[in-house]
């Protein structure tokens, strides 16, 4: 009898876990498909790196979803894993790693989303030999390929060099001839910097504004990687977790000692591949010559106007450095994704301030996992106000003039922030020749 009970008991605690689970994987699938449809509403899908899942393996154990750092990129439906938000996925790759079947393989996104991508080999050079496009402009938005790739391309460009010095010599009229130039000073290109002062090669970085490139306006303590990363002239870096300030201090750190050729503030304007091979590189300040170019440049470009009267006043800002120095203010954030959300709480931190968030619609639906929580505590909590289907009209000294669902009404404000995409450089990229969509090795330019 006493063995009876026991098996009763023993019974009664795995009916109690079986059905936790069941309620539980309910929950994420009734969670998976709500993601799922605003996913069907606000993206087509991935548009770079993304993970494909091998149904056939796939054992629906929810791993991969509770790896992603980036919240609901993936969920359960039907028992197997499936992308839900692939607009959020920036390839950590994270979700590949931790799959106990292996049914995960991280891929590039279909054609017809990399039409407006520029044509790689996978070495990352363009349809113009020599010239190779790192990081972010690449379809990559993690720091960490990045990194890897301004390396990568470095360590590529040296092995060809003799072969470039010998076909090209300085003595055809270029006496200030480098081995490479890079475009643009942020997390690839200050890894190829790095790699070409490793490797001793004569280089020369451009950079239009500061050190960091759009990690630098990052809004303070964002957390800019998720994983272990090799930089060189440092070697490994074993953090797991890396905020903002901690990848700037690293790389001040390593820059610090390091011989490195970085020119802020000149901004290219042209590039030109020359009939004997050589690249010039023309700038607001003059024009270089070299065997090779880099283009770590970020697929954000130029920031994108509203188009609204007054917007060209000295208190309406496209990025926030530091949320600090901006204290006792009455402050309109202008945007509903994360870079608008994150801003907008940085600054509600700050002493004095009166935060609004103007969002043309009726709730945040891209926001990454944690931003979620922690703007609607902030709601929650009254540290900021939301203006949900507003736009702003007009700004004034003092004041904007805000379409609230078709009322117009007028609040205090000292400082705006906006926070509507930027115009990728497209246009740019195609006048340096450069093709697009598919790469076509028999079309590169000779």
């Amino acid at each position: 009898m006493e063995n009876l009970y026991s098996w009763l008991i023993a019974a009664g605690i795995v009916l109690i876990f079986v059905i936790r689970y069941m309620i539980g994987h309910r929950k994420r699938e009734r969670a998976a498909i709500e993601a799922a449809e605003h996913g069907k509403l606000f993206s087509d899908g991935p548009k770079a790196q993304h993970p494909h899942i091998n149904l056939d393996s796939c054992i629906g154990c929810g791993t991969c979803v509770d790896a992603c750092p980036e919240g609901d990129v993936l969920g359960l439906l039907n028992g197997k894993a499936t992308i839900v938000k692939g607009h959020k996925c920036i390839g950590h790759s994270i979700c590949a790693e931790v799959c106990p079947v292996g049914a995960i393989t991280m891929v590039m996104a279909k054609a017809s989303a990399s039409s407006d991508m520029p044509a790689l080999t996978p070495e990352l050079e363009t349809s113009i030999p020599n010239l190779f496009i790192a990081g972010e402009l690449g379809g990559l938005a993690l720091i960490k390929n990045a990194v890897n790739q301004g390396r990568d391309c470095v360590d590529l460009i040296t092995s060809r060099l003799p072969q470039l010095r010998e076909v090209n010599p300085a003595v055809n009229g270029h006496s200030d001839l480098l081995d490479i130039i890079i475009i643009g000073a942020g997390p690839a290109g200050i890894s190829a910097s790095l790699r070409a002062t490793q490797n001793g090669i004569k280089h020369l970085t451009l950079e239009r504004e500061a050190v960091g490139g759009t990690v630098s306006k990052y809004p303070r303590s964002k957390l800019v990687m998720t994983s272990p990363v090799e930089f060189p002239l440092y070697g490994k870096f074993n953090k797991t977790q890396l905020s903002k300030e901690e990848l700037l201090g690293l790389w001040e750190k390593v820059m610090a000692r390091a011989d490195l050729n970085i020119k802020t503030g000149e901004c290219v304007d042209a590039i030109k591949r020359e009939d004997d091979g050589i690249f010039s590189v023309k700038t607001c300040n003059g024009t270089y010559h070299s065997h090779s170019v880099v283009m770590a440049l970020g697929r954000a470009g130029t920031p994108r106007k509203l188009g609204v009267p007054g917007e060209e006043l000295p208190h309406v800002l496209y990025r926030l450095i530091e949320a600090d120095h901006y204290t006792n203010n009455n402050i309109l954030v202008v945007g509903g994704g994360d870079s608008a959300v994150e801003a907008a709480m940085g600054l509600a931190h700050q002493p004095g301030n009166k935060v609004t968030i103007s969002y043309r619609k009726g709730e945040f639906s891209r926001l990454k996992d944690r931003n979620t929580k922690r703007i609607e505590e902030h709601i929650k909590d009254k540290k900021l106000d939301v203006l949900f289907n507003s736009i702003p009209t007009e700004f004034r000294n003092g004041s904007v003039l805000i379409d609230v669902g078709g009322a117009v009404r007028e609040i205090p404000n000292d400082y705006v922030w906006i926070f509507a995409g930027g115009i990728p450089p497209t246009d740019f990229l195609k006048a340096t020749g450069i093709a697009f969509g598919a790469m076509d090795v028999s079309a590169r330019t000779e």
